[in-house]
């Protein structure tokens, strides 16, 4: 990989399909050395064993990552059943193994007392900190945490591949879910453990696995200057908000940091994103009440950017 030269600073999201066996820092190193761009971060970490749809922000996207980490996330998991590791992944040491002799509806059955809000255990081996040190470098030291249990929320969870002691699961769930410590307490419900043989993400909010480029594709891209074609603009992140076009003296005022009327506008919702005339995505807006104004919650544009056109009321587009 080779980083490219000669290009203006780059702002925008990358749907990436992260390759097995690299971080998920590896894979924002590659896309830094091809952009020349220094303000890149991932949104969701994927481990090493995992494959799939990594969200990688540029510049100033970056602004939104925080927002991307909160979306709903969708896997394919490959579990083991009858062995557990100290990783509660095929990466760790072999701790314990037992036969396996349950059947498929004990693992459905098993399975639907994970679904909706329940408390987990992070695996020690993670990139939580305790004391200001990674979990996972505590763990490599031979200390020993007390990891507290966190609420999670897991939508759906279905047994989509039955090949024991091998079993395949689709996983849709919120933010902060590890699906190694899924496959580690699923085993320990089973009586016969368990852990996490393979992953691969197929979806991170609205970005799917379907149209997820490779880091070779990218490389290709950034070498003939198309890098384009896969960079996507930073308001993806909101297009499930309806949407307000301002005018020039409005869009103004929300990049100033001013409240404006706009009740008739997006009568129910109580977020929406902003554009100035043109199109141009200038900020998330919020507010408490529908029957209240709006509030700029996060602003991308300066006024100075916002061309000097005429007066006029806020119009909604709900489409994405």
């Amino acid at each position: 990989m080779t980083r490219s030269s000669g290009r203006s600073a780059l702002s925008g999201i990358l749907n990436v399909d992260k390759p097995l066996g690299l971080t998920s820092h590896d894979v924002v190193d590659v896309v830094r050395r091809l952009s020349g761009q220094r303000r890149v971060g991932h949104t969701g970490t994927l481990d090493p064993l995992a494959t799939g749809v990594l969200v990688v922000c540029l510049g100033k996207a970056t602004r939104v990552s925080a927002y991307l980490m909160a979306s709903t996330k969708r896997y394919h998991a490959t579990v083991r059943l009858g062995v557990t590791t100290t990783t509660d992944d095929a990466e760790g040491d072999i701790v314990r193994e037992a036969d396996v002799t349950i059947t498929r509806p004990q693992v459905q059955a098993a399975l639907e007392s994970f679904v909706g809000r329940i408390e987990q255990v992070p695996p020690t081996y993670s990139a939580l900190k305790r004391g200001g040190k990674r979990l996972y470098h505590l763990a490599r030291q031979g200390i020993a945490v007390d990891v507290a249990p966190r609420e999670v929320e897991i939508h759906r969870l279905e047994l989509s591949e039955w090949r024991p002691p091998i079993v395949g699961l689709d996983v849709e769930c919120g933010p902060g879910t590890y699906i190694r410590a899924l496959a580690r307490d699923l085993g320990e419900a089973l009586g016969c453990g368990a852990h996490l043989a393979s992953l691969r993400r197929t979806r991170s909010g609205q970005f799917a696995i379907e149209r997820a480029c490779t880091l070779e594709q990218l490389e290709g891209a950034f070498s003939t200057g198309t890098e384009a074609r896969f960079l996507q603009p930073l308001d993806v992140a909101f297009e499930h908000l309806p949407a307000l076009h301002l005018s020039a003296d409005l869009a103004r005022r929300i990049v100033l940091g001013q409240e404006i009327e706009g009740r008739e506008a997006a009568p129910e919702a109580l977020q929406a994103r902003a554009y100035a005339p043109g199109g141009k995505f200038i900020a998330l807006l919020s507010r408490e009440d529908s029957r209240v104004a709006w509030k700029p919650r996060k602003v991308f544009a300066r006024p100075e950017e916002i061309a000097p056109l005429e007066s006029g009321n806020a119009r909604t587009d709900q489409r994405n």
